[in-house]
């Protein structure tokens, strides 16, 4: 097998002759070296289907995953689970909903093989009589330790959602507890899993870059102050005076007037659109408390922990309007580098871990960045949310051969200048790597270049239309094959794979051989490095990494990160139990 995925990923991107040979559905599995179907899927529930929860419904291969139950406290977000998100072909693409992915016909047919929970913590106590082995978290930001700890405690596996989690603590909380129990916790960095990323790696590795020096990369969004993605519009009732509340009525309203004029086919196309925001603007619950046409109890936000506050004193925030919009306040979500940065650092720690690799062939583990310098500002938008909508960084990372003990040697270190901005979109997302004999272009996660001396060679990602989350990117991209086509995911479906089979060969995970590809020693790395330029953001200047902060056999934590004592209370009091005590801290 290892054979041949070295031969595969030799001959993939030159010709696709071994792309053309494997059916699309089993590309990953046979890139990535595991089984094309397990036979008996993992069964598992979704705590929190969101907009990005919805996608990872999407991604899930029935093959791998036979998905028991759901939980999320929006109306809106459950219909979505169920019927895909007919707002827009891509969004469908990206959302296709359970009943498309288990040809259910109905949704009271999906119901019967589908568990619905509003209250995750629900869900997870009841998951051992559901017979569920694990669990996908789509929740927000601030709840993924929280529930990941209750779920492994449970005796469930779990995959969760970037970031790993709300601080650094909460991540080293969270590592300990997969330990202890013996349970794969994976995290969702699909560039992990995405077969271009990948391809990038391999080549590094042969040394056709030279010696990495320089790496910049960029997220680049045109979202203005009435169009941003992160904050979609809210019913009346939640905040009758925000600019966008009337919105969804008259969206309403104009598919009642398209249904009734509909003939044919269009009915129930139309129907579809019509039903889902009709869902949607039952969300306006979530202020008042209430039960939606279909029968179902939503209580207020504020009974989730949601806070009603006024931001730098002059705009005021219901607790509804935390949980709605929660990617724009700093106590549930974490900005623009949690959301969009850290997968192109993460991007970047991979290519420079490929080197020291190539370079030093017994190394293992990921390398660690040494320093960041970053400047942050809040430049379209007002006081409408606590994060920044401009962030710009300067991260340095040390060189394969770096020695931070020498006085006269060598101390190169490589700089990786990132930039992620609202309000002009010009240039889109990518990254660029320089290296002394080549440049390695990729961009949008769909194209890659390598572009030597003299010449240019192209490499492009095998496969027709790689659906993006909306939300966060953009409109869907395509990725163009050179001489064969398959579909070829951001790494999504892939992860999600490769979780599940790691469970069924590797239930008891006890000696760390087969594990997901972002287990919580790399998933940590990653989040650190978000979290700890968010801080440098705040502090306004330059901050150096420490080592220990990276050692899951140290409690050492950054500056200003809660304390374990203040972060087990808060997790205990969130769960409603003591699920964790002191003595899950390790001491150095």
């Amino acid at each position: 097998m290892n054979q041949q995925n070295q031969f595969s990923r030799r001959c993939f991107v030159k010709g696709g002759i071994l792309a053309a040979a494997v059916p699309a559905v089993g590309l990953g599995a046979f890139y990535f070296g595991y089984e094309k179907t397990l036979g008996d899927p993992v069964r598992v529930g979704v705590l929190g289907v969101g907009d990005e929860g919805n996608v990872l419904l999407g991604a899930i291969n029935p093959d791998y995953v036979d998905v028991k139950a759901i939980a999320d406290v929006r109306p809106f977000n459950q219909h979505r689970a169920f019927h895909g998100d007919v707002s827009s072909p891509a969004a469908l693409k990206a959302r296709a909903g359970l009943m498309a992915k288990y040809g259910w016909k109905t949704e009271q047919e999906a119901k019967k093989h589908v568990k619905v929970y509003t209250d995750y913590r629900d869900l997870i106590k009841n998951a051992k009589a559901l017979g569920i082995e694990a669990v996908i978290i789509g929740l927000p930001l601030h709840l993924h330790a929280p529930a990941a700890i209750a779920a492994m405690n449970a005796g469930l596996h779990v995959l969760t959602e970037k970031l790993m989690a709300h601080s650094v603590m909460q991540c080293k909380l969270m590592s300990w507890v997969a330990e202890d129990t013996h349970k794969h916790l994976a995290t969702g960095h699909q560039r992990h899993y995405n077969i271009l990323y990948q391809e990038a790696v391999e080549s590094i590795k042969r040394g056709v870059l030279g010696d990495i020096h320089y790496i910049r990369a960029q997220w680049h969004r045109g979202n203005k102050p009435g169009g941003d993605s992160w904050q979609m519009p809210m019913p009346k009732d939640v905040k009758p005076d925000d600019p966008q509340s009337s919105r969804l009525e008259k969206e309403l309203a104009n598919l009642k007037k398209e249904l009734d004029s509909a003939t044919g086919r269009e009915i129930e196309n139309v129907y579809k659109q019509w039903a889902q925001k009709k869902a949607q603007l039952e969300d306006t619950l979530l202020a008042r408390g209430g039960v939606t046409s279909t029968g179902v109890e939503v209580k207020p936000a504020s009974t989730y922990g949601y806070l009603d506050e006024t931001l730098f004193n002059v705009y005021n925030r219901p607790a509804a309007e935390e949980l709605l919009r929660w990617r724009l306040f700093e106590r549930t979500g974490g900005g623009l580098m949690v959301e969009l940065g850290s997968h192109q650092l993460d991007a970047a720690s991979i290519f420079l871990t490929a080197q020291q690799q190539q370079k030093v062939p017994d190394f293992t583990g990921k390398v660690h960045p040494l320093s960041v310098l970053v400047s942050a500002n809040r430049n379209v938008f007002g006081a409408d949310r606590e994060v920044a909508d401009h962030v710009t960084a300067v991260i340095e990372f040390p060189s394969w051969d770096y020695d931070k003990n020498s006085v006269v040697g060598r101390k190169r270190k490589i700089c990786v200048q990132y930039s992620t901005i609202n309000g002009n979109g010009f240039g889109g997302y990518g990254e660029i790597v320089c290296g002394t004999e080549g440049t390695l272009v990729l961009a949008t996660e769909s194209e890659s270049q390598i572009l030597k001396s003299g010449g240019a060679t192209s490499i492009k990602a095998d496969a027709g239309t790689a659906a993006l989350d909306t939300q966060a990117s953009g409109p869907a991209q395509t990725a163009v094959a050179s001489n064969a086509k398959a579909d070829v995911s951001r790494g999504y479906q892939e992860e999600i794979e490769h979780w599940a089979w790691c469970i069924r060969v590797n239930p008891k995970n006890k000696d760390h051989k087969l594990q997901p590809r972002c287990y919580p020693k790399v998933a940590m790395t990653d989040a650190i490095i978000a979290l700890v330029t968010n801080k440098a953001a705040k502090k306004g200047g330059k901050m150096n990494f420490e080592e220990n902060w990276f050692d899951l056999a140290k409690p050492d934590l950054p500056p200003g990160d809660p304390t374990f004592e203040t972060g087990i209370k808060e997790i205990n009091k969130e769960l409603g139990q003591e699920v964790l005590s002191a003595s899950v801290v390790r001491k150095s």
